[in-house]
């Protein structure tokens, strides 16, 4: 009996002075795997924060060194002036693109119609000798379809303008057409503001009008 009361004590001795640097069940026929200690999990998140901070430091400092070539004398800038200068860059290339997509004439995905009005306008194609008559500056872009130039023609007549000039962009099934009209007064008077009014809503009309869907040149367009 003495022989067995010390076997047991030593087992139980020798079990608890082991140290586990797992917490729950360690058998591994227990079908259970080992959790790491809290003070593991603790350094290992450290860790993979100190990694992802790292990895974020190094981008920031390529994309810094990278704004630093395409900016001139910009070598010895402080990154608070550095980006000071790349915004200043940004707003100016902006107003640029602004500028340039204003004067373009290539046609744009939504339907757009301009008119300006001035009476006694100095246009090279001038061709008539009265100084009170009115000239327009018209720019419609639209889809484009079979027969529009003729119904922006008519409307034209119909108003007694007279092109002066003609310039027509068409891309992509869609087209943007820019007319110098004139109308000749003589001695009539007009009011500018109700006379854009008109040409405005009649472009407007013609713009906005759909194409049937029967029609051959839509179909070909819409096949491309």
């Amino acid at each position: 009996m003495a022989i067995c009361k010390d076997v047991s004590s030593s087992f139980f001795s020798s079990s608890s002075s082991s140290s586990l640097p797992f917490h729950g069940a360690t058998d591994p026929s227990s079908g259970f795997m080992p959790t790491p200690a809290p003070e593991a999990k603790s350094s290992a998140a450290l860790r993979i924060h100190s990694e992802a901070e790292k990895r974020r430091r190094d981008r920031i400092n390529a994309h810094l060194s990278t704004l630093r070539r395409m900016i001139p004398d910009s070598s010895k800038m402080d990154k608070a002036s550095l980006l000071g200068r790349v915004i200043e860059q940004v707003k100016c290339l902006k107003r640029k693109a602004s500028e340039i997509s204003r004067e373009s004439t290539v046609p744009r995905e939504v339907n757009e119609v301009s008119v300006k009005c001035s009476i006694n306008h100095n246009l090279k194609h001038k061709s008539s000798s009265h100084d009170d008559d009115v000239y327009i500056e018209a720019s419609v872009c639209c889809e484009d379809r079979p027969h529009l130039f003729a119904e922006l023609s008519e409307a034209f007549q119909n108003m007694r303008l007279k092109t002066v000039k003609a310039e027509v962009t068409s891309f992509g099934g869609r087209v943007h057409n820019v007319f110098t009209l004139c109308l000749e007064m003589g001695n009539e008077s007009v009011n500018l503001s109700s006379f854009k009014e008109a040409i405005t809503q009649a472009l407007d009309t013609i713009a906005s009008r759909d194409i049937k869907p029967s029609s051959t040149f839509l179909s070909k367009r819409r096949r491309c």
